[in-house]
């Protein structure tokens, strides 16, 4: 029965893949994701998600859509979350370079104040 589903699962996301959206999202990051009244606008927000589908989709294993390259960003997110809060409730506080390795995806006001001063 399983055979005759017309949806089938998308190839995972490869590394390079996620190194283009990690960079392309962060580089877009004050666009996207800003809040107050400077943010932009949905359509704004909808160009930028296609300019990375545009990036994402030749090094990707499959054709991406905006949807996919959203939920991997928030994957991507809670995953690192998760391993810094993990850290952080092991012996003490996570030092600077744990922080710094793992919070590559976090906004600096978001790294432990030990994380966020500048080496």
């Amino acid at each position: 029965m399983a055979e005759d589903s017309p949806k089938r699962r998308k190839a995972n996301f490869n590394e390079a893949e996620t190194e283009v959206l990690i960079e392309q999202v962060l580089k877009h990051e004050q666009l996207l994701f800003a809040a107050g009244p400077g943010r932009a606008s949905p359509g704004q927000k909808r160009k930028v998600w296609e300019l990375i589908r545009h990036k994402v989709n030749p090094v990707a294993a499959c054709p991406r859509d905006v949807e996919d390259l959203k939920k991997r960003w928030r994957d991507l997110k809670r995953r690192d979350r998760s391993k810094l809060c993990r850290l952080s409730q092991g012996c003490g506080p996570p030092g600077p370079a744990a922080a710094l390795g793992l919070g590559l995806l976090l906004a600096p006001e978001e790294l432990p104040p030990a994380a966020a001063a500048p080496p």
